[in-house]
């Protein structure tokens, strides 16, 4: 009985001392007292870093901590051989037999997983609600069916040598609601099968983050995922889109499909006809944030109009928007009062005048992104006593 108490007591000042840089310095401070003082050090970590090498004997490792929450693991893809081509997959099913307790996975620069360890993650982890992965063509999300705590979904779809024979996954469609609340996916390729089912499913989502996509895939699901925008994305605040590929007519047609309820909007390296920022500002009048870095054809008259309907604005970044110049900043701190976050670095044609004036005006504002070479010195004895945290670079 002793012995147990003074367990406990280990345990609650090992919970109340800081842990390091990703919870390691600690373990190896404590691992010089006794195994027992590190027995009892693992089995109060919730959350874990790990570098791993598949030589290392993940799955006993991972044995040492059952309350474990959540795994940010990171592999190294600078060997091709074998082992490391399935190492998310022992991962996986290693997390599955050692991790009862897991609500968060992320797996950085992993090569994709398979099905079989997902569908034994899913068994074993049912309170799971946060999974990054990486995953290989022919695409399939019927597995999502099996996580029904998962809320929270980051997918890279990654290519893999060789040639693959492309299945119609949309024809073997599943009927599910999902509680997925934000969902990012990266490297969709035109002529990808499988998503018809995944946008009627998320009927939950708040959030949509779309990388270095061609299309939305299924090409025969264009007016299906628009659909989606008007039907079953009803709760959708945010959402994020660096897409350059993507045509304008399907850039336009996409973002007139989102509900006016958009709090948070950015298009990235996107190709933004004229016109469809003004548009956007009538149509999103509750945004309070919007990010249209690297849009370098955007000009001062099509963002200045959008910006006479966005009254609501409290961040926005227009980093590396060749085509603003002056007239733009001046826009912003007499359409947008509530102003508190600025980016507007590599804008050429913005001077350091404007940033001056845009300072003294802007009565909100808590942040500034600009070049050193554009803060003058009285800009910069302002954002002192305005407590403006300007970052210059």
């Amino acid at each position: 009985m002793d012995s147990i108490l003074c367990d406990e007591l280990l345990e609650e000042v090992l919970n109340r001392l800081p842990w390091g840089p990703f919870f390691a310095p600690s373990i190896a401070v404590v691992s010089l007292v006794s195994k027992r003082w590190l027995r009892l050090c693992r089995s109060t970590k919730f959350h874990l870093f790990l570098r791993p090498s598949p030589d290392n004997g993940i799955s006993s490792f991972l044995s040492h901590f059952p309350h474990l929450s959540f795994l940010f693991i990171v592999i190294d893809r600078g060997q091709d051989d074998v082992d490391v081509l399935n190492f998310s997959d022992q991962i996986l099913l290693s997390v599955a037999s050692s991790c009862p307790k897991l609500t968060g996975l992320h797996l950085e620069h992993g090569p994709p997983v398979s099905l079989f360890p997902l569908l034994s993650l899913s068994t074993s982890c049912p309170h799971l609600d946060f999974l990054s992965i990486s995953l290989s063509r022919p695409i399939s999300f019927h597995w999502l069916v099996s996580l029904p705590s998962l809320e929270k979904l980051n997918v890279v779809f990654t290519p893999v040598p060789g040639e693959f024979e492309q299945v119609d996954t949309s024809k073997r469609n599943f009927n599910a609601e999902l509680r997925l609340k934000a969902l990012v996916l990266d490297g969709i390729r035109r002529g990808d099968y499988g998503f018809d089912s995944l946008w009627k499913s998320c009927k939950n989502l708040k959030r949509l983050e779309l990388y270095r996509c061609e299309g939305i895939g299924d090409d025969s699901s264009v007016s299906s995922f628009v659909n989606c925008f008007v039907n079953c994305f009803n709760g959708l605040q945010e959402v994020i889109l660096s897409c350059y590929v993507v045509t304008a007519e399907g850039l336009r047609t996409m973002v007139l499909a989102m509900s006016n309820k958009l709090e948070e909007l950015a298009l990235i390296n996107c190709k933004v006809e004229p016109g469809l920022l003004t548009t956007l500002g009538q149509s999103f009048r509750n945004l309070r944030k919007l990010d249209l870095s690297y849009n370098v054809m955007l000009a001062d008259e099509e963002f200045i109009s959008m910006l006479a309907s966005c009254n609501c604005l409290r961040d926005l970044k227009v980093r590396g928007c060749e085509g603003l110049t002056n007239a733009s900043l001046v826009s912003m701190f007499k359409s947008c009062k509530q102003l508190e976050s600025v980016d507007i670095m590599n804008c050429p044609g913005i001077g350091a005048e404007a940033v001056e004036l845009f300072v003294l005006n802007c009565l909100r504002l808590r942040a500034l992104h600009v070049e050193d070479s554009k803060v003058s010195d009285v800009s910069r004895a302002w954002s002192s006593k305005k407590f403006i945290a300007v970052v210059a670079i």
